[in-house]
């Protein structure tokens, strides 16, 4: 049977405080987990394009792409493979992020934050892993 892949991009994003911006996964996989925002890029689109139109579909705010910080697969349900490619951003205007779209929450998130909000599988050993927290 094959598997499909499907094309994801993810936003690493820090305000000032070094909180880190998560959202409350609104659908599956993973409904009610949090994650970072982020989601499938779609046809015709660069990971960079997908990056900010889902950043601000899932929590209202802008955001400047910023370089690779590392990347993971990880099932999609079915027969299906989520490649999902994190990127480091900057948002751009206010950092009061509300969530919509996907999200059913969207937050800044300290040290604390992360080792009790129930987060999606491995995404707090990929951030360790990669150096972001």
């Amino acid at each position: 049977m094959t598997t499909a892949v499907v094309q994801c991009v993810g936003a690493i994003i820090k305000d000032d405080a070094g909180r880190l911006l998560l959202i409350k996964r609104g659908h599956e996989p993973d409904k009610g987990q949090w994650s970072i925002p982020g989601g499938r890029v779609e046809a015709g689109e660069t990971d960079e394009e997908a990056l900010v139109r889902e950043v601000r579909e899932e929590t209202g705010l802008m955001v400047t792409p910023g370089p690779l910080i590392g990347s993971v697969r990880r099932p999609g349900g079915g027969n299906s493979e989520l490649d999902i490619r994190d990127y480091a951003a900057i948002v751009v205007g206010r950092a009061v992020p509300t969530a919509s779209d996907d999200a059913d929450d969207a937050r800044w998130a300290g040290p604390r934050d992360l080792a009790e909000l129930p987060l999606t599988d491995g995404l707090l050993d990929a951030l360790r892993g990669w150096g972001v927290v």
